[in-house]
């Protein structure tokens, strides 16, 4: 159990209720375009709204006796895209896939060990676009503390936890900016311990803290 912010008490049962409305895009190509997103330059946004290829990542929360958190992973550095970065486990739809949730499933299995049949989908967010090129529709997935990661190395360097209330505390956000085609873009990242998480990730944490909060 976690305390946020005034009265609000945030469980497992209350990420449900909270992430009960949403549902699984029927295109996962349809992105919704990362707040602040009108402020970037042109070429960045045209790049990001051109012909993108579907995908999804898990955003597993792990359920400890009396405090949730995020599972995170430290990607190879040998990785063709975002090599290095940390990120959530998942990937790009395949032929076999059925949908981009059982996409983040099955990437979340083959890079991190954790089987479909221990994760309990409980929510989506809307499919956000990435500089490499992906749509990507992250799944929100109550897991089992207990469970035992095997890491495949060729993908994930490690994994690491982050509390979830940790992540919904706006006091814990780091206001940075970054340089695209001359012009400085401002953004959201957060540091725990040695991590940095920015980027898409960190969108993807803001999205969820929006839906959490009922922000």
């Amino acid at each position: 159990m976690s305390n946020i912010s005034g009265d609000l008490i945030l469980t497992a049962d209350t990420i449900r209720q909270r992430l009960s409305g949403t549902k699984l895009p029927t295109r996962p190509t349809d992105i919704v375009m990362p707040p602040g997103s009108s402020r970037w330059p042109e070429p960045m946004r045209e790049q990001l709204s051109g012909e993108l290829t579907p995908a999804g990542v898990l955003i597993p929360i792990l359920q400890h006796d009396a405090v949730l958190s995020v599972l995170l992973t430290q990607r190879s550095a040998e990785l063709r895209h975002h090599a290095g970065q940390v990120s959530f486990p998942g990937g790009r739809m395949e032929e076999c896939d059925d949908s981009v949730e059982a996409t983040a499933l099955r990437e979340t299995h083959e890079e991190v060990g954790i089987a479909p049949h221990d994760i309990t989908v409980v929510g989506y967010l809307r499919p956000m676009p990435t500089i490499t090129g992906y749509a990507v529709t992250p799944v929100i997935g109550l897991v089992a503390a207990e469970v035992e990661l095997e890491i495949d190395r060729t993908e994930v360097e490690y994994t690491f936890e982050v509390p979830l209330s940790f992540l919904l505390d706006k006091r814990n956000d780091v206001r940075t900016e970054r340089e695209v085609s001359g012009r400085k873009v401002p953004m959201i990242e957060f540091h725990w311990e040695n991590e940095r998480i920015w980027g898409a990730t960190a969108f993807m944490i803001l999205a969820l803290r929006k839906l959490l909060l009922k922000q």
